[in-house]
C-alpha cells in the first residue's frame, strides 16, 4: 500500500468509526457544523489523569463552569498534587489514585469519563488502559505520534464499546464555524491563498514538549495542529501534497531534539488553493488570512 493509499485508508477507518470522534477524514462541512447539545441527564463525572499546567489552568478551570460536566476524580502521581487538588476542589480518598491504581476506577461509579491529559507518548497506553474500564475516554490532542498507535487506540475502544473523543475544540468554536461556511460557500468567490501561522515562546528547556520520543516532534505537533486544521476547516477538502522546511536553531539548549519552527506548503485535491503555514516555539504569533477572488 502506497503511503497515499495508507492516509486515505486511516481517515476512512476514522470517519466511520462509532467510538472514535471525527478529528482528521470528516466533520469538516459547515453545513453539518455541531449544535448546542440537548443532553439533559446529570452531570458527568470527569476524572483528570494527569495534574500538569493544562490540565491545572485550563480543565480544571472549566469544569467548574461547564454545564453538563464536573470534577469527579484526578489521577496523580504526585503526593503534594493529591493534597492540593484534594483542598481546592473538595475530591474524597476514594476519587484519587495513582498510576498504580488507575484500573480502580472501574469501580467508581462518580466517574464517567477518564480524560487523559499526560504527554503524547503516553496517550496509546492510558487510552486502552481505560477503555478495558468501561469508562467513555476524551484523549488530549494530538491523539498519538503515529498513525498506527491511534489506530490501536481507536481498536481498543471499539472492542469494549467506549466512546473515544480527542481533546479538540475549535470545531465547536463560533467563529470557527463562521469561518467554515464563508470558505465552503465560497462567498467571497475561489479561495486562492491561505496563510495560517501558530507559535509562541516556550519557557522551560526541560519540558517533555522540548523532548522528541515524549512529545513526538516540535511545534507542529502542539499548536501547527490548527494551522493544518484551520486549512481543511475552511476550504473543505484534504491536502494531497506536502513540503516542508525547518527553520534555523538559534536555541540549541531547547531544540536538541525536537524542530524550533517548521513551514509548509500544503496542495489540496480538487484543485483547491495552496497553502503556507508555520508554527514556532521561538516567536509569539496566532494569524489565519485568506485570499479569495472577490475579497
Amino acid at each position: 500500500m502506497t503511503p497515499e493509499q495508507n492516509r486515505r485508508s486511516f481517515l476512512k477507518k476514522l470517519g466511520l468509526s462509532a467510538s472514535a470522534i471525527p478529528f482528521l477524514g470528516t466533520a469538516v462541512n459547515a453545513t453539518n457544523a455541531p449544535q448546542k447539545p440537548l443532553y439533559r441527564g446529570k452531570k458527568l463525572g470527569v476524572a483528570l489523569v494527569g495534574l500538569g499546567s493544562y490540565a491545572t489552568n485550563q480543565l480544571a478551570v472549566g469544569l467548574e463552569k461547564t454545564e453538563h460536566c464536573k470534577l469527579a476524580g484526578i489521577v496523580t502521581g504526585t503526593p503534594e498534587k493529591k493534597t492540593k487538588w484534594q483542598a481546592k476542589y473538595d475530591i474524597a480518598d476514594e476519587h484519587c489514585y495513582t498510576y498504580e491504581t488507575f484500573e480502580q476506577i472501574a469501580d467508581d461509579d462518580a466517574i464517567d469519563i477518564i480524560y487523559i491529559v499526560l504527554p503524547n507518548s503516553m496517550h496509546p497506553e492510558y487510552v486502552k488502559r481505560a477503555a478495558k474500564l468501561g469508562k467513555h475516554i476524551i484523549c488530549e490532542k494530538p491523539m498519538a505520534n503515529s498513525v498506527k498507535e491511534a489506530e490501536e487506540m481507536i481498536a481498543a475502544c471499539k472492542a469494549t464499546n467506549v466512546d473515544l473523543a480527542v481533546g479538540y475544540r475549535m470545531h465547536f468554536e463560533p467563529f470557527t464555524i463562521e469561518a467554515m461556511r464563508i470558505g465552503q460557500n465560497e462567498e467571497f468567490g475561489k479561495i486562492n491563498y491561505m496563510n495560517t501561522d501558530f507559535g509562541f515562546k516556550i519557557g522551560d528547556p526541560t519540558q517533555w514538549r522540548l523532548k522528541k520520543d515524549m512529545a513526538g516532534g516540535g511545534p507542529l505537533m502542539d499548536v501547527g495542529i490548527y494551522c493544518v486544521q484551520a486549512a481543511r476547516y475552511i476550504t473543505g477538502r484534504e491536502p494531497i501534497s506536502v513540503t516542508a522546511q525547518f527553520g534555523p536553531v538559534t536555541d540549541l539548549e531547547r531544540f536538541s531534539e525536537v524542530e524550533e519552527s517548521i513551514s509548509w506548503q500544503f496542495q489540496f485535491d480538487g484543485g483547491g488553493p495552496v497553502v503556507s503555514g508555520y508554527s514556532s516555539y521561538k516567536t509569539n504569533v496566532e494569524r489565519l488570512y485568506v485570499s479569495a477572488a472577490n475579497g
